[in-house]
């Protein structure tokens, strides 16, 4: 039971879930002398006992989590080709791994971020427009996804914009005059008519603007100014609502001005302020703790 396929992997990760997968079938036993009808044998609690004794041997919640995933496509190789099926190998789940931080800029940085755009193009109007798309990003909490679905008819902007979310959501966001300032300038200077129901961004050729072209704009950004590779467009958004969290905003309406369906998502935010007031503790008083 030596094969296993794991499609659109580099050649390392398909070495690293073999050695998962060899790991598994030694923990369960003699793997010279189980046969297919063993490996379709296996109990919930053995499956249970081979993760936790991955944590014991020191294996973090993510390294558990690729190791099942390992155990998973090879079993699914292994039912395609051989008929071995293991329900409780395909039920199984593995531990949660803790979501990583939001990762903002400072307040300083992501107000230098929207000076800093035009800085590969010769052409004043897409520099207009990226100036405008990260100013939504940052004045407006928007999804980048979401900035870029606006169409033509959304501008000029009024105080307020009508955005439709993930899950069709709909909610309204407060538009700051700086927004609506950036919003209105690039459409003056845009040489493509923008229509009603076309799109407001649109690339040098007239087209809806490709998403890669604003991670494109941020990339060049980060690298004049030396900021680190999280510095991307969504971390413009990041930056939203933890600066909004650190001047007193109420939790549940940063959750409604981004759209999170559930106030977890928004409470990581609080983390993160708590994480940087503990970092300046620190920095001012390293001999308090």
């Amino acid at each position: 039971m030596r094969a296993l396929v794991v499609r659109n992997t580099s050649p390392a990760t398909r070495e690293a879930y073999a050695r998962d997968v060899w790991r598994f079938i030694r923990a369960m036993g003699d793997p010279q002398a189980m046969t297919g009808e063993d490996l379709g044998a296996l109990t919930q609690s053995q499956m249970r006992r081979w993760m936790a004794d991955l944590r014991r041997e020191g294996l973090g919640k993510a390294s558990v989590g690729r190791a099942l995933s390992a155990v998973k496509s090879f079993y699914h190789h292994a039912s395609e080709t051989h008929g071995i099926r293991a329900d409780v190998v395909r039920a199984a789940r593995g531990p949660r791994a803790p979501k990583p931080l939001p990762r903002p800029l400072s307040e300083k940085d992501a107000a230098a971020v929207l000076t800093m755009t035009g800085l590969d193009t010769a052409h004043e109007w897409i520099a207009l427009r990226d100036t405008a798309v990260l100013t939504l990003l940052y004045g407006c909490g928007l999804r980048r996804a979401e900035a870029l679905s606006l169409r033509g008819a959304d501008a000029p902007m009024g105080e307020a914009l009508r955005i439709i979310g993930k899950g069709n959501k709909e909610r309204m966001i407060p538009v700051l005059p700086l927004a609506r300032q950036a919003v209105d300038a690039y459409v003056a200077a845009c040489p493509h008519p923008l229509t009603k129901e076309g799109p407001l961004f649109v690339g040098m050729r007239g087209g809806a603007l490709n998403p890669r072209l604003v991670s494109g704009a941020m990339q060049t950004i980060r690298a004049a100014m030396g900021l680190p590779d999280s510095a991307t467009p969504h971390a413009l958004r990041h930056s939203f609502a933890t600066h909004l969290l650190s001047a007193g905003g109420d939790l549940r309406a940063i959750q409604t001005l981004l759209g999170h369906a559930s106030l977890s998502s928004t409470e990581r935010y609080t983390e993160v302020d708590e994480t940087r007031l503990l970092a300046a503790y620190e920095q001012a008083h390293p001999k308090a703790l």
